[in-house]
């Protein structure tokens, strides 16, 4: 392989000069790696996500069909590593993350609890040796960030079937409504970065170009998505029309899933619960009601016992705050949120709890009166004071720890 020079220039744009362009798999803005068509490296644990800046050329000594090319313009990177392997006709070892061979035991146990809502989905991934998302689905999710990987997944993934228990959605919802969303819980953060969509704008990131800006990751995971189902073949057996509507409707779902239209989404919901006219024999409203419960279970950390929820909000300010470093380092501005020197876990937790997570529930309790959305909101609200008993403990150990002056006697004036 011939050494790849690769220079770092200004927002993140990249030049390279390389004999072997086959493969070039580098971290973003420094710990630059190679890869080459001669095998891949296994990542540093503990290191920072990369984002990928591929460069493919189709100089292939095997002829890829058409149908194999349009398959991998949506796989993912990972699995694309994978996928280019078997249409060069190289043996690709099977994963030894074998399905049956991991849920077992107390694992197989505990999955016959997956319907409470205290479900432990970090026990659940020790017991499976880390693979609580399963075979299949877990290998397009970096296991290095600390926040959006596949244990997050199978939370969502879980939180969603317990909302899929509901009664008013039980009574309603069609094979075809619980399979789409719970294949859109499983792949709604799929091939996530670790890092937020400003970064990828501000960097000039591919991604960010491709989506014009709007939705970027929403729409990334649900392109690997597609790429997914389409590589597994899994509903090969449906109709070309039932196949594109499915991939239609999943990408519905996870595009709800974007922050930035919580508002919108919100507005809706209420105005809807305020007329009284959602009507769940409606396909439509239906649809609607899956996308709003699938963004429930996105940010649900909050509603868990404190003992997850605890885990959950620092595995996600330690992804902020990772990304506020990196921002640092290379003078990009540091995004909200993500200044450890500014910010802290209990105060990003607050104004999560107050302006996105509380308004959002409040109006799904609404919607769904039931034991479950009262526990919910139960643990809401003991989180939400937990956080701010230790922010006022911290204001208190700040203000006793700051120098006093004391009056001067005899002063001359």
């Amino acid at each position: 392989m011939g050494i790849c020079e690769i220079s770092l220039a200004r927002r993140g744009a990249i030049s390279y000069d390389s004999s072997d362009q086959t493969a070039l798999y580098i971290r973003m803005l420094g710990d630059v790696r190679v890869r080459s068509r001669a095998g891949f490296e296994t990542e540093r644990r503990d290191s920072h996500p990369y984002i990928d800046f591929r460069i493919f050329h189709s100089n292939s000594e095997i002829e890829v069909s058409v149908s194999a090319r349009n398959v991998r313009r949506l796989l993912s990177f990972q699995r694309y590593l994978r996928s280019s392997r078997f249409f060069r006709g190289i043996t690709v070892p099977n994963s030894s993350n074998i399905l049956d061979d991991d849920y077992n035991g107390q694992a197989k146990c505990m999955l016959e609890k997956v319907g409470n809502w205290n479900f432990d989905i970090f026990l659940f991934d020790r017991l499976t040796n880390g693979n609580a998302m399963g075979f299949m689905v877990q290998e397009d999710y970096h296991s290095q960030n600390p926040y959006h990987n596949a244990v997050h997944a199978a939370d969502v993934t879980q939180a969603m079937h317990c909302y899929l228990q509901e009664p008013k959605l039980s009574q309603s919802l069609t094979p075809w409504d619980v399979l789409l969303s719970l294949i859109a819980a499983a792949t709604h953060d799929l091939d996530h970065p670790g890092v937020n969509q400003p970064f990828l704008i501000k960097t000039n990131h591919y991604l960010a170009t491709l989506y014009k800006n709007t939705s970027v990751l929403e729409n990334h995971h649900w392109r690997s998505a597609v790429g997914l189902l389409r590589e597994s073949g899994l509903f090969a057996h449906m109709s070309l029309e039932n196949r594109q509507l499915m991939e239609s409707q999943i990408g519905d779902l996870i595009l709800a899933t974007d922050i930035s239209q919580q508002n919108e989404y919100l507005s809706m919901f209420r105005s809807h619960l305020d007329r009284g006219d959602l009507c769940l024999e409606d396909a439509n409203h239906r649809h609607f009601i899956l996308q709003m419960a699938l963004k429930c279970a996105d940010i649900c950390n909050p509603c868990r016992t404190w003992e997850l929820s605890k885990q959950w909000s620092e595995k996600v300010t330690e992804e902020f705050f990772h990304q506020g470093d990196i921002e640092k380092k290379y003078h990009l501005g540091v995004s909200p949120l993500c200044d450890r020197q500014t910010e802290t876990i209990a105060n990003i937790q607050i104004g999560f709890m107050t302006y996105l997570v509380e308004p959002l529930f409040a109006e799904w309790a609404r919607f769904s009166n039931t034991r479950l959305s009262q526990t919910m909101l139960g643990h809401l609200g003991l989180n939400k004071a937990s956080w701010q008993g230790q922010q006022r403990e911290r204001e208190q150990r700040a203000g006793a720890a700051a120098p006093r002056l004391l009056p001067q006697e005899g002063r001359p004036s």
